[in-house]
């Protein structure tokens, strides 16, 4: 079996009037290309897109590119509410040296299947050159792909994948049912790297793992072998890892900072880490860090 891929969600360093800490975004990319995993996925929800401007963003992904770029693949997310500040995201990605780019769909309004389909369509033409991934998150942006919209999306010459955040597995085997046998499919629950291929997935793209790899790089070999008793063993890290991380950037960041990487603080409104929660982060820290 092949081993599954993990591409760590990298978060963004912020000062702690909410500036952005580039020198620390550095130090957090740096720790990510010594990994040992196949990619990363930049400027997502980990790294709290919302929150960055256009020139922040574009900033960051020429500094992700410059850090990660001779360690492993390097996937720019580039979505925002507006196809114009897409188009102006796609360019900046492209002007880093980023050759993959995800794009989220279009959030807070509503969208109808015909929207997202112009809105793709438009994407796919700016993205000559770039590996393109559809980014599916219902839960977050209140508009869903559908596995007959995933089938006709697919078709569009730069839309090389997707990956697909909060949905069961079964979302993933109904896309990969429909879209051609290179299509690529990345699921956003760090728990089921392990399960990712009986799916049609090709592995995750996985907040946690940007703060712990060792234990997602255990079970993706545990996984590849097909040692049911070190699949458990390594099963049981990570859902350890996750279930005290939460995917909270907060608790990543508190946990860079035990590992004496300057993650700085959130721009967002997540609440920091109570003193129990620390606790358990030190714990984790030790064991798997």
């Amino acid at each position: 079996m092949a081993t599954p891929h993990i591409l760590p969600a990298v978060p963004v360093a912020f000062g702690d009037d909410g500036s952005l800490d580039l020198d620390g975004s550095r130090a957090i990319l740096r720790y990510t290309a010594a990994s040992g995993n196949e990619g990363a996925f930049v400027l997502g929800t980990t790294g709290e897109f919302p929150a960055l401007n256009v020139e922040e963003r574009n900033l960051l992904a020429k500094a992700s590119v410059e850090e990660l770029a001779a360690h492993m693949r390097v996937v720019v997310h580039v979505g925002a509410p507006s196809l114009r500040e897409v188009l102006q995201l796609i360019e900046g990605a492209r002007a880093a040296g980023a050759t993959e780019i995800a794009v989220i769909t279009p959030y807070y309004l509503p969208a109808t299947d015909g929207a997202l389909r112009g809105f793709f369509r438009a994407v796919s033409d700016a993205s000559d050159g770039l590996d393109a991934y559809l980014y599916v998150f219902r839960n977050r942006t209140g508009n869903f792909v559908s596995a007959e919209l995933m089938a006709e999306l697919a078709l569009l010459p730069n839309i090389k994948g997707a990956k697909v955040s909060e949905e069961p597995l079964e979302v993933i085997a109904a896309y990969r049912a429909v879209v051609p046998d290179d299509f690529v499919l990345y699921t956003g629950a760090d728990r089921d790297l392990a399960r990712t291929a009986e799916f049609g997935a090709q592995g995750v793209v996985s907040g946690v793992s940007s703060v712990f790899p060792k234990p997602f790089r255990e079970l993706a070999a545990a996984a590849a072998s097909g040692d049911e008793e070190a699949i458990a063993a390594a099963q049981f890290k990570v859902d350890d890892v996750v279930a005290t991380v939460k995917g909270d950037m907060g608790r990543i960041k508190a946990a860079y900072a035990m590992m004496g990487i300057p993650g700085g603080t959130v721009r967002m409104a997540i609440e920091a880490p109570s003193e129990p929660v620390l606790a358990d982060l030190r714990r984790a820290v030790d064991l798997y860090a």
